[in-house]
């Protein structure tokens, strides 16, 4: 019969099994190790690092290192905490129980390698219309390696990227290639970089493209049909990098007549008192280092009366019916040929027995009596 204590012994001997659990830390953060025995009959638990040298030996620092402390140890628990954990301590460590034989578990320390802020390079300052440009975006310091997104303005875009190893980290690129038209002055161009050590903030960085393009002008005008005595205001709405400034007004081709009614301010062109002589062709040109680029508005100046009387829509309105009292006739004319050529059959007291002819013509030719009899059947009207 065995002795109870020794039953116990053995039993606590035979539950004597450490456990660990990996775990992931990211560049600079701190690390917890734990190890764990559900039954121990007071034997003493160790961590070792990947390189077997001995942490903790109990409640007993073993290396001389300030950046590893212990957080807890007992009969059941042995924990360890190692802060500003950088990639060298990545490895396989080791907790010992140190039983007859001695039992072992292991647990692996990943550490993730945190991105650097990303630069874009490639940027010129400014633009021009029509350039073929590439813009890259680097980042360094990765593990495992990050991912690179490209924006324009909100709307994400496809880059080419390219990854190369540096020791334990990784290079990011990706590149982006453009030709600018004046539709990219002002957007925002952004690289963000995605990495499981950065869950809900990834680095990026913002470049805003600068494009300098060749003006294009158009005229506005105030009035749609301008009248005498009316004040008229055009104005010559000119987009351009640079901005061409100031543009230049002529009339017919020729400089601006020297009227106290006609005012420039700017772009703006005001006529304040019409009258048909300043019926013509009125032309804005505007011009930067890259090009020039012009528009032109033709006025004619109604006289208010006549409008009043022959206004655009009566014209219509009386083409209109024109159009429709001609086809109306021609219609009439048709039909009433058509019906005149295509007479129905029909029987008459001085066509009897036309039954038989093929058409009207016919059946008055064969009638009883012919033509000798028609002259005994007229009737008469008193």
């Amino acid at each position: 019969m065995i002795p109870a204590t020794a039953t116990k012994k053995a039993r606590g001997t035979q539950g004597q099994f450490p456990s660990t659990q990996n775990v992931t830390v990211t560049q600079g953060g701190t690390a917890n190790m734990t190890c764990r025995v559900e039954h121990n009959d007071n034997t003493s638990l160790q961590w070792s690092n990947p390189a077997q040298q001995t942490l903790f030996f109990g409640d007993k620092k073993a290396l001389r290192d300030n950046r590893i402390e212990l957080v807890r140890a007992s009969w059941q628990e042995l924990t360890i905490s190692i802060s500003e954990v950088s990639l060298a301590d990545e490895g396989q460590y080791t907790c010992s129980l140190f039983t007859m034989p001695v039992k072992t578990a292991k647990a692996y320390l990943t550490v993730l390698g945190v991105p650097e802020k990303p630069e874009i390079d490639g940027l010129p300052k400014p633009a021009v219309e029509g350039d073929h440009i590439t813009l890259t975006c680097v980042t360094y310091g990765s593990k495992p390696a990050a991912d690179i997104r490209w924006f324009r303005n909100e709307k994400e875009i496809k880059g080419a990227k390219e990854v190369n190893a540096s020791g334990k980290t990784f290079t990011v690129r990706s590149s982006l290639q453009l030709q600018v038209d004046r539709n990219d002055d002002g957007v925002a161009y952004t690289c963000q970089v995605d990495h499981v050590s950065l869950p809900s903030s990834p680095q990026q960085a913002i470049e805003v493209l600068e494009v300098h393009y060749a003006p294009r002008v158009e005229i506005t005008h105030s009035l749609t049909f301008p009248q005498e005595g009316q004040y008229l205001k055009l104005e010559c709405v000119s987009k351009g990098n640079p901005l061409p400034d100031p543009v230049l007004w002529t009339k017919d081709g020729a400089e601006l007549p020297d009227l106290e009614r006609m005012i420039v301010e700017g772009r703006e062109l005001t006529i304040t008192s019409l009258n048909k002589t300043d019926n013509g062709t009125y032309r804005c040109e505007a011009r930067n280092r890259l090009g020039t680029s012009s528009a032109e508005y033709v006025l004619f100046v109604y006289d208010p009366n006549a409008l009043e009387q022959n206004g655009p829509d009566h014209a219509l309105i009386g083409g209109v019916v024109a159009v429709v009292v001609f086809v109306t006739l021609c219609l009439i004319i048709v039909l009433g040929r058509y019906l005149a050529r295509h007479k129905g059959t029909y029987l008459t007291n001085e066509a009897k027995g036309a039954d038989d002819a093929p058409d009207a013509d016919t059946a008055i030719i064969n009638a009883e009596g012919n033509h000798a009899h028609a002259e005994e059947k007229k009737e008469y009207f008193i």
